[in-house]
């Protein structure tokens, strides 16, 4: 069997089943610039300023309320510093440049938890008001659980293991307050709402999800510490979670975690023990650490690789012209990889083509382009295909800043296509 001739054409992927999403009123997702939840548009009283990649943690907490709020918004994207330079419109408006923000009653207001509460004020609390006793000790519960993480992931241990040894305790401490919480609850949540019968997260909740969801990456990736499974509420609250649609259309993966946060945090430090480095290896080639990342892979399988296939073939020549392989040399590797996605035969990309399959595999950002389990459907393909290929390997991933993930080129790509 020629393997070659296995690649489907552009003509034959496009006749394959693809999703169509209603970015307004259907599922949360990243790509919506309007969101109505089937409201009339001069409903949406709220602009949400938030970063193109949805890489930043306290842009989250602002999208996550305002969607389980079910508060018609607009959303304008920025970009972060840590991947190019912030837009002139925007520093017009927010000359600091902090993000997120939100143009409310024509004020711009920033800073998240300033944020929320003037969303409290004009609209009612999620739950448990911010002010409330019991969600002012959350907030400073995380911002506890915050430092000690920081302390850890940033903080070189020089071979002091007595040191990493103290600073792994002083984060445990901290996050064994957070599961004897959620242990004492009668729901999956640390702070409840009743939206119309069915129990949902509030406030409280909204406020752990950014960064609990970036501590169970980072430790898995950089210092092979596996928060699902030592904590069991923990992990019950992300699972919960995952189940809902309105968390799954924010949600970043392992992989994006890992390579978004070091410009961010200023760096993060390897443990460099076995279990680290298998972990950091599994999530790099794509398979990703299963239910310690999401618990609800299996039945998604066949949606997940619809989504992947529509993500790419929507943008492909924006792909193409920014992959290093170069537009032309890319465009049948690329078929092959999404043939292999989506079919059962066993397409062979051109010889050469591992690393440029590679750079595309290590590039994929979520929930910026994807959702996790597409992502995972998507990067295992571009593995297995390269793997066909060889073991070259793609240029690394920076690591001081991701300036490789500006979004201009990818925008100057759409527009000279």
């Amino acid at each position: 069997m020629n393997q070659a001739t296995n690649v489907l054409s552009w003509e034959e992927l496009l006749e394959l089943p693809q999703i169509d999403e209603d970015r307004a009123s259907g599922k949360n997702n990243s790509h919506a610039l309007l969101r109505l939840f089937g409201q009339p548009e001069e409903n949406a009283q709220v602009t949400l300023y938030r970063d193109h990649h949805a890489w930043c943690p306290y842009c989250q907490k602002v999208w996550l309320w305002l969607e389980w709020k079910e508060i018609p918004y607009r959303i304008r994207k920025v970009t972060m510093r840590c991947y190019g330079k912030k837009e002139s419109w925007y520093l017009n408006k927010v000359p600091s440049g902090l993000l997120p923000a939100i143009e409310l009653e024509g004020k711009i207001i920033t800073e998240s938890d300033d944020i929320l509460l003037s969303l409290e004020e004009k609209f009612g609390p999620l739950a448990n008001s911010l002010l409330h006793p019991k969600t002012l000790w959350l907030r400073r519960l995380e911002r506890r659980l915050f430092r000690q993480w920081c302390i850890w992931l940033c903080s070189p241990s020089r071979n002091n293991y007595q040191e990493n040894e103290r600073r792994r305790k002083n984060f445990q401490t901290i996050l064994e307050e957070v599961e004897n919480t959620l242990s004492k609850s009668s729901t999956p949540w640390l702070d409840p709402t009743n939206n119309n019968g069915v129990l949902s997260p509030g406030s409280g909740d909204v406020i752990f999800i950014p960064y609990l969801e970036r501590m169970n990456a980072s430790l898995a990736y950089y210092k092979g510490f596996c928060l699902r499974k030592e904590y069991k509420s923990i992990n019950n609250w992300f699972s919960a979670l995952e189940k809902d649609h309105v968390y799954r259309g924010t949600q970043g993966d392992f992989h994006t975690h890992a390579h978004d946060l070091p410009p961010q945090m200023g760096g993060c430090w390897f443990d460099n023990n076995k279990k680290q480095k298998n972990i950091s290896n599994l999530i790099d080639i794509g398979k990703g650490l299963e239910e310690q990342e999401i618990s609800i892979s299996v039945k998604y399988s066949k949606e997940s690789k619809a989504e992947a296939l529509t993500r790419v073939l929507k943008h492909r020549e924006s792909i193409k012209k920014v992959n290093p392989m170069g537009r032309e040399f890319f465009d049948q590797p690329l078929r092959a990889a999404l043939t292999n996605l989506v079919t059962n035969k066993v397409a062979t990309p051109n010889k050469g083509s591992a690393a440029g399959l590679r750079y595309l595999r290590d590039r994929i950002s979520v929930p910026r382009d994807m959702t996790l389990l597409a992502a995972r459907e998507l990067r295992q393909s571009l593995e297995q295909t390269a793997q066909i290929d060889g073991n070259e390997e793609s240029s690394p991933i920076p690591f001081l800043n991701r300036f490789d993930q500006n979004p201009e080129l990818f925008l100057k790509s759409i527009r000279s296509s």
